[in-house]
């Protein structure tokens, strides 16, 4: 029974271990593909950071807004 217990245990252990490194594999391309956007409104458009966050805060504003009961 203890065998059993251990195998299940390293095979949950796996699975946790791989979903978090695919998790964090993509949270590190979301946040390079933000960085290169950024960097490419300053250097093509001069587009500072502050203007794109406003931007962005300001469209969540109106989504919130616009949901029902708000």
């Amino acid at each position: 029974m203890n065998w059993l217990l251990l195998i299940a245990a390293l095979l949950i252990s796996f699975l946790v271990f791989t979903w978090l490194v695919s998790v964090f594999k993509a949270t590190v391309r979301a946040a390079i593909a933000i960085a290169v956007i950024v960097l490419a409104l300053q250097l093509f458009f001069g587009i500072q950071f502050p203007e794109v966050w406003e931007q962005v805060r300001s469209l969540w504003e109106r989504v919130w807004r616009s949901l029902p009961g708000r």
